[in-house]
């Protein structure tokens, strides 16, 4: 299988980089072919500009690096997300890119308030972490948010089957070493539960 993994991080040697090298390193592993797209590395542009929002009819060819974005997905047969939850949202670089290249007439379009994905036939995996621990944000309401506008609200309505949200909480600067080799064990074997003779 064809994988496109996304990651969003400024810091390079961060927890979020770790996980993206651990389970693209665990895919190559079992056979399977991906891309990484590194935002903050390659210096993505997240500002939507006034004229990615007009009719596709009306605009000139898609931008440069849209396009390039756009062709990565189509040509993927798995796309995954990885980013840490900042105020329960995706870091304003991973948002950019959503806005940008999931664009209408591209990931889905819409009639009378009614969606239509574009992307059926791709799977997509979501792969976050946040200091917060995870009970504490199930109690108090923020996951249901987090899946109803990240998981439903994005992936689902333009036609990913979202294989799984696999989150890592209680992440911290003071992150015990031995704690940090046990996540990046759980991303692997996630890997390895999802993709193993696919």
């Amino acid at each position: 299988m064809k994988h496109l993994v996304v990651v969003a991080h400024p810091v390079e040697d961060s927890f979020t980089m770790g996980l993206m090298r651990a389970y693209t390193n665990e895919l190559e592993k079992l056979g399977h072919t991906q891309r990484t797209c590194d935002l903050y590395r390659i210096g993505f542009n997240p500002a939507l500009t006034p004229r990615e929002l007009m009719p596709a009819s009306a605009r000139e060819p898609v931008c440069v690096d849209v396009a390039l974005a756009q062709d990565e997905i189509g040509a993927a047969d798995v796309i995954a997300l990885i980013y840490p939850l900042w105020w329960m949202s995706m870091p304003a670089m991973m948002k950019g890119y959503i806005d940008r290249v999931f664009a209408r007439g591209f990931a889905y379009e819409s009639s009378q308030g009614v969606v239509h994905g574009l992307l059926g036939g791709k799977k997509a995996v979501l792969i976050t972490c946040s200091g917060a621990p995870l009970p504490l944000l199930v109690k108090s309401g923020n996951w249901n948010a987090v899946q109803v506008l990240q998981d439903t609200h994005i992936f689902r309505s333009t036609g990913f089957e979202l294989i799984d949200h696999l989150h890592f909480d209680e992440i911290a600067p003071s992150l015990p070493e031995s704690a940090a080799a046990q996540h990046m064990e759980r991303i692997r074997s996630f890997a390895r539960q999802h993709f193993y003779g696919s």
